[in-house]
């Protein structure tokens, strides 16, 4: 058991009789009125993501989990074939219990994946990744300094809103945790 004001981002624990995962917290002060817990949690049966807010004295059943570092092989259009880099053993996820965190999986990633009774709950994409740009408006040429965004569309169908002068083919890095452009990526390096 842990108090709600322990809960940090990643924390999986039981909640309504189901398995959630802390995605975001904050402890609020209010100038009247005693403490709280704000939190952003992620059914990890349903998939579902909602805003809960706790006292920070309540009581939580936290859950053993295993991390292990993995590697994500391919995704045969149903399901996305892991193999462990402990034991070498290979194992899947079905495209519908990864939700968002597909858009961050290339062939050969290596990610962090945490296992609750042997079987994989959730998955924690590289920090940042690299993807081509498949789809966006035409760049405009010189306007690299006039903060505009515009939409675009990646390789694996993330969608990230990027500066004008971004063109189809180039490569971009994204931050997985806000996503967001970070910066394009010069051809063959």
């Amino acid at each position: 058991m842990i108090y709600a004001n322990q809960l940090r981002k990643g924390t999986v624990f039981m909640f309504k009789e189901r398995l959630h995962i802390c995605l975001e917290y904050q402890h609020h002060k209010p100038g009247k009125g005693g403490a709280m817990v704000r939190t952003k949690l992620k059914d990890l049966i349903k998939g579902s993501i909602f805003d809960f807010t706790f006292n920070p004295e309540d009581r939580i059943d936290d859950v053993q989990i295993a991390r292990k570092e993995c590697e994500f092989l391919y995704n045969d259009g149903e399901k996305f074939h892991f193999m462990d880099h402990e034991n070498y053993d290979q194992f899947t996820i079905s495209v519908s219990e990864l939700k968002e965190e597909a858009m961050y999986l290339l062939e050969g990633a290596v990610v962090d994946i945490d296992f609750f009774e042997e079987n994989p709950i959730f998955v924690h994409p590289p920090m940042f990744i690299e993807l081509e740009v498949t789809e966006t408006d035409p760049g405009l040429r010189g306007d690299t300094v006039s903060g505009g965004t515009k939409p675009a569309v990646l390789a694996t169908g993330l969608k990230v809103n990027v500066p004008l002068f971004i063109n189809i083919g180039d490569i971009l890095k994204v931050d997985t945790r806000t996503n967001t452009y970070v910066e394009r990526v010069k051809k063959g390096s």
